[in-house]
């Protein structure tokens, strides 16, 4: 059987065929060489994090252009840049015309685990999922938030134990679409308790300390998440955008952030008179710049760190065997 026939074959039956192929090939002379991935369609799920306007404004830093018209492209989001890592673009943001773009965001803005089943719903409803789709899933900061904000009259323990159990949610829908065919990136959603809104609950509060305490139930919806997938290599990559963000809060020259003041990790680059998905270049604080802040506003990650995680995302969707 050649190698292209083996690739359109179901991913259930390449699977199942690996390991008597893997005999095969023990036995030959000489190397072989499986054809590298390359999806064909992207479907994005989750909240806004991975949600491009109709107008292709976004909700992080937009760049513009001279003009001071929107530049969608300039400031991508980090399903952009796995997308074009593929050499597919979204309708909402397609600078050179191409024709029919392949790549759809599912998204919505404040999504939860909930909602994200629902959009798994739809996207099997409207397509037939296919071997050479690609997806990726970024989805959980409104659940950790929601349930934030039932403490203290509920405790640290229930709280984990809730967001444990929707983490799962996610990890079974991430199951779901993978045995449906597409290959799956799933992100773990950044550390709340470094974002600028964790930083502020801490210094309000008290009681406890609370940037600690959303740190610790961001882990227990990712912890949710991991033990929920089936992951083994191959039908599903994880791309711990937890790691990822906290890198570029800890070690913000190695990734292009200022390191002064301590607003460029800490604090939120928009002005507050310019809310999400508003804000650009032009309506930011005094030394930021679409790149070289962490942060977009109190939650939600700028230009630059948008980058960065695709960048991350996309080495994994190349690098992983689907």
């Amino acid at each position: 059987m050649s190698f292209l026939r083996w690739f359109a074959a179901p991913r259930t039956w390449r699977l199942a065929a690996a390991a008597g192929a893997l005999l095969v090939l023990g036995g030959c002379s000489g190397s072989s060489q499986i054809e590298p991935f390359k999806a064909t369609r992207f479907f994005a799920f989750g909240d806004e994090t991975s949600l491009i306007n109709a107008d292709g404004s976004k909700y992080t830093v937009n760049a513009l252009k001279v003009d001071d018209t929107l530049d969608c492209a300039a400031a991508p989001l980090w399903v952009q840049t796995v997308a074009t890592g593929f050499g597919l673009v979204f309708p909402q943001c397609n600078p050179n015309n191409l024709a029919d773009p392949q790549a759809r965001t599912l998204a919505g803005v404040g999504a939860k685990a909930a909602d994200f089943t629902a959009q798994v719903d739809a996207f099997v409803a409207a397509n037939t999922p296919a071997d050479k789709d690609l997806t990726t899933v970024l989805v959980g900061m409104y659940d950790v938030l929601e349930l934030y904000a039932q403490y203290p009259a509920r405790s640290l323990a229930d709280l984990s134990r809730e967001l444990r159990s929707r983490g799962g949610v996610v990890g079974a829908q991430v199951n779901r679409l993978a045995q449906l065919g597409p290959a799956v990136l799933v992100a773990t959603i950044p550390d709340l308790g470094s974002t600028p809104f964790g930083l502020a609950e801490k210094a309000a509060n008290t009681d406890t300390d609370r940037a600690a305490l959303l740190s610790e139930l961001t882990s227990s919806f990712n912890a949710g998440i991991r033990l929920g997938i089936n992951n083994d290599g191959r039908l599903i990559g994880i791309v711990l955008g937890d790691d990822e963000v906290q890198r570029y809060v800890r070690f913000p020259l190695s990734y292009g952030f200022l390191s002064t003041p301590p607003a460029a990790t800490q604090g939120a680059a928009c002005l507050a008179t310019a809310p999400l998905p508003t804000c650009n270049a032009k309506l930011l604080v005094a030394g930021a710049t679409p790149f070289n802040y962490v942060w977009a506003d109190s939650l939600r990650l700028s230009a630059g760190a948008h980058i960065h995680l695709g960048n991350a995302a996309l080495s994994r969707a190349v690098n992983n065997p689907f």
